[in-house]
């Protein structure tokens, strides 16, 4: 039996982070609305709180007759030794405006340790708080658990932690993220089914493609239990870029039955799948 699987697009957000890419506001607002014909669920506007052009976005786009899409922020957990009401990350992500917003946080020992410079608990304590707080405040929140399958091979107990943080707090989705793109489809699936039969949250795959398998990993966690994919237009993103959206839905062959049913709104994107022009 097939399953619905969500898509995520992040291509006004990671995606805008490839080697020469860069959006107008107009050029944004244009994806979105074709992306919302499309039946895509959810699309990542941009990071809150980096750059004022983002938060102009946010701003513009609530202004939009949307028919189905939710907007996300996206953003990190607050910082440590910081109260999570005065960060300043997690309060851009409130004045967004968006239904629903992703926090991305460390879920590798190695991270933890030489970026973060704190204990496997503080960095606990930093997703519970945010996560917590942004449910408070009628939030949907993804969690992105960055460099999660590195770091479960790492050490397992402190990617763990990450996510039972975050689904303590109440988090709606769990995404695990391949965020250096050097996994391998066995792994990926052997690894996402463990965290499907742990955790009653939903589960999302967030692959990138330094090895040119994030379609394929992100085939293999839906195998796994999945039900979200996010991904990019053209597969576009830093270094090697993301899972291509597009290429994902394509393995219907694999028994999945992605939620997006595009009929004629296939033709909002142009031939190539290039965002922001008519089809001929």
């Amino acid at each position: 039996m097939k399953r619905a699987i969500s898509l995520y697009d992040t291509t006004l957000r990671d995606g805008a982070q490839g080697e020469g890419i860069s959006f107008s506001e107009s050029g944004k607002l244009s994806l979105v609305r074709r992306l919302d014909a499309f039946g895509v669920a959810y699309v990542e506007g941009g990071y809150a709180g980096s750059n004022p052009r983002d938060m102009a976005f946010f701003r513009a786009v609530r202004r939009e007759p949307l028919q189905g899409v939710k907007v996300v922020a996206f953003g990190r957990t607050r910082k440590a030794k910081t109260r999570v009401q005065d960060d300043e990350i997690v309060r851009s992500l409130l004045a967004a405006g968006t239904p629903a917003v992703t926090v991305f946080g460390k879920s590798s020992r190695l991270h933890v340790r030489k970026v973060l410079r704190c204990t496997a608990r503080e960095n606990a304590a930093m997703i519970a708080d945010t996560v917590a707080y942004l449910k408070a405040k009628g939030r949907e929140v993804f969690f992105d658990a960055e460099h999660f399958f590195d770091g479960y091979k790492e050490s397992p107990e402190v990617a763990l932690q990450a996510l039972e943080a975050a689904a303590g707090a109440g988090a709606d989705w769990l995404v695990l993220c391949d965020t250096n793109g050097g996994s391998l489809p066995h792994e990926v699936y052997g690894i996402t089914a463990e965290i499907v039969k742990r955790f009653a949250v939903p589960v999302g795959i967030h692959a990138h493609n330094d090895i040119g398998m994030a379609v394929a990993n992100s085939v293999e966690a839906v195998r796994a239990g999945a039900v979200q994919v996010q991904g990019t237009v053209n597969g576009y993103g830093e270094r090697c870029g993301n899972a291509d959206r597009a290429g994902a839905p394509a393995q219907d062959g694999a028994g999945l039955c992605f939620d997006a049913q595009p009929g004629d709104a296939a033709r909002t994107l142009a031939p190539g799948g290039r965002p922001g022009e008519s089809p001929p």
